[in-house]
C-alpha cells in the first residue's frame, strides 16, 4: 500500500515527530523512506552578496537533517533515500512526489495560529491542498 513514503524535513521537532510515524508504517508495509529537505533559494535571493554562502550552509543543513532520516531508518531496518533539492517548498515537494511515485507524504507541522501562521505560511498546508496522494501530518509534541 505505502511502498515508497515521503518525509521533507527541516531538521526541526515537527519533522522529527513525522519521521517516527513515517518509519513505522515504512516497516507496517515493507516500504522505503525518501528523506527530502527543500532550500528556499528565493528567499535569499535579495541579499546582493552573501547569498551563495547562505545557501551553501543550508544544503549542508539539508544533508544533516536528511541524513538524521536515513540513520533512523538504517536502525529500523528500513530502507531509505536522501535528497536535497532548491526550489519553493511546496511545489518541489509535489514535484519530488510525481517524479519518484511516491504513495504518502508524512509531514510534520508546527501547529501556528493565527497571525504567525497567515504571515508565515504552512509549507504543510500548501501541500495538503495540493498533492495527488495522501498526506499525514503530524503535530510537532508540545512541551507541558
Amino acid at each position: 500500500m505505502y511502498d515508497e513514503i515521503l518525509v521533507p524535513t527541516d531538521g526541526s521537532p515537527a519533522s522529527d515527530a513525522a519521521i517516527e510515524h513515517a518509519i513505522d508504517l515504512a516497516k507496517q508495509y515493507g516500504g522505503r523512506i525518501h528523506a527530502l529537505y527543500v532550500v528556499d533559494g528565493a528567499a535569499y535571493s535579495t541579499l546582493e552578496a552573501g547569498s551563495e554562502i547562505v545557501i551553501e550552509a543550508l544544503e549542508s543543513e539539508g544533508k544533516e537533517a536528511t541524513g538524521r532520516v536515513a540513520d533512523v531508518a538504517t536502525d529500523a531496518g528500513v530502507e531509505s533515500v536522501t535528497s536535497v533539492t532548491t526550489g519553493t517548498a511546496y511545489r518541489s515537494i509535489t514535484d519530488y512526489v510525481d517524479d519518484n511515485d511516491i504513495d504518502l507524504i508524512v509531514m510534520g507541522t508546527h501547529g501556528r495560529r493565527g497571525l504567525d501562521r497567515y504571515l508565515l505560511g504552512s509549507v504543510t498546508e500548501r501541500v495538503v491542498r495540493t498533492s495527488d496522494v495522501p498526506v499525514l501530518t503530524v503535530r510537532q509534541p508540545t512541551d507541558e
